[in-house]
């Protein structure tokens, strides 16, 4: 078990609809990570941009990126993830990945499609909410629209650190931002929010503001909009337990079930 995980966020342009480009980039970018950091969290679609054409761009269950992340997680000797558009029996998914230095990894597909973006007519939403472990932390996985539903996200005392990964576009930076504080104190949890930089090919902008958020709402990681950067910042367990400890608001949380 860590009691301290060192997390690193990593926000960045994305080349549109070019995963060879993408993955030769991010490669670059974390070449000095190795042995310094425990996580490594990347945006929302890494390897495409968020994009509404899987039939010519989603990648297949253990394809080219998925033995990328692996070939990385062994490299960093740290967890890595983002999320990839997956074909899946002749169907779409946005999935989230998370992969480990052993190469074992898990996989959340993102719950809420944004619609807006027509991604309700292109993807199959996930069924199922899951939390993965790893050194002992226990960690929530979203993918961007999800941070709009307290109701999915909301800690059945059951995760740590949620992780966020997006494509959320500039105009709603201050949405991203103010969620991205609210689900960390309203659930007593470290939350890492992971966006990108840069304009897609739809001419969509977006300004970054990647955060890291303590179970306070403070913030640990906060770069000035539109950077591009890489960053560590480390997590406490301890800490975190017990402010659970002194201000159990947890314990009078409603009680509540999913369909």
């Amino acid at each position: 078990m860590a009691e301290t995980l060192r997390v690193s966020l990593v926000q960045t342009k994305l080349a549109w609809q070019n995963p060879e480009t993408n993955r030769a980039h991010f490669a670059e970018l974390l070449q000095d990570l190795a042995g310094k950091t425990d996580l490594v969290v990347l945006p929302e679609m890494f390897t495409t941009g968020f994009m509404m054409a899987p039939e010519t761009h989603a990648e297949t269950y253990g394809g080219a990126t998925f033995a990328w992340l692996q070939e990385q997680a062994a490299h960093l000797k740290a967890a890595i993830c983002g999320s990839v558009a997956t074909a899946i029996d002749g169907q779409y998914t946005n999935r989230f990945l998370f992969t480990t230095p052993d190469g074992e990894m898990q996989f959340y597909d993102k719950r809420h499609l944004f619609r807006m973006g027509d991604e309700v007519n292109h993807y199959r939403a996930g069924a199922e909410r899951k939390i993965f472990y790893y050194q002992g932390w226990r960690i929530l996985p979203q993918v961007c629209y999800d941070l709009r539903f307290p109701v999915f996200m909301r800690n059945r005392n059951d995760y740590d650190l949620a992780i966020v990964v997006a494509n959320w576009p500039a105009v709603r930076r201050k949405p991203w931002r103010t969620l991205l504080q609210a689900r960390a104190i309203e659930n007593q949890s470290y939350v890492l929010g992971v966006n990108r930089v840069g304009t897609d090919g739809l001419g969509l902008a977006y300004s970054g503001d990647s955060l890291a958020v303590d179970f306070k709402g403070e913030l640990l990681i906060d770069q000035p909009e539109n950077a591009a950067f890489v960053q560590t910042t480390a997590l406490d367990l301890n800490a975190l337990k017990q402010f659970r400890e002194q201000f159990p608001a947890w314990m009078d949380a409603d009680g509540f079930s999913l369909d």
